[in-house]
């Protein structure tokens, strides 16, 4: 099992810790399209998503991995990937994947300094609590069919999936909890079954 990482922004190495801990054979870093042959998933760290999005259009990413989630290899969006992943973001007319059938809304929990850390229970993680880390933090204001929600904090939806695509507001690579990447690795080997 082969994961990406993107690589234009975020917390890249903690979260290539975090799926290595969580049991990947192998994990690379995405920066150039090369990179990208021969990937079972791939994780989209957080970040500022403006600025990704345009990285990745930029080193001729966006549409290769586009192509990759409607061919359903797993994408797993953290913070800003879970905008990247968006169809629809609040206040805004453009979109970057435009893959999850998802309303997001930016920086909603607050700024920087309003960051903080929430115990979540996460549909599908067993273990009790999940400890999640809030930094400027997106939420999803609307799903549409097919989309499970796995998880609210004060009632806005904070994590959700949509057959091969999984979108986080917090980031789940700063903690030492790797349960929420062990979901997303048990994602990618069900769709290597089905792949098969």
């Amino acid at each position: 099992m082969k994961i990406g990482v993107l690589a234009l922004q975020g917390a890249v190495a903690e979260h290539v810790k975090s799926l290595e801990k969580a049991g990947a054979e192998e994990v690379v870093t995405v920066k150039r399209r090369r990179d990208l042959e021969g990937l079972d998933g791939i994780v989209l760290p957080g970040g500022e998503s403006t600025t990704i999005g345009k990285l990745m259009r930029e080193y001729d990413l966006l549409e290769p991995i586009r192509e990759m989630g409607q061919r359903g290899v797993p994408l797993f969006g953290t913070c800003a990937g879970l905008i990247l992943l968006a169809r629809r973001i609040h206040g805004q007319e453009d979109v970057h994947l435009g893959l999850m059938d998802v309303l997001v809304d930016r920086n909603s929990f607050g700024r920087q300094r309003e960051s903080f850390e929430a115990d979540l229970e996460i549909q599908g993680l067993e273990g009790g609590p999940y400890r999640s880390v809030f930094i400027r933090a997106p939420h999803i204001m609307e799903v549409g069919t097919g989309v499970d929600v796995l998880c609210k904090f004060q009632d806005r939806i904070v994590a959700a999936r949509q057959g091969n695509l999984l979108g986080a507001s917090f980031h789940p690579e700063l903690t030492d909890d790797i349960r929420f990447h062990r979901y997303f690795l048990e994602m990618v080997r069900e769709s290597r079954c089905i792949a098969k």
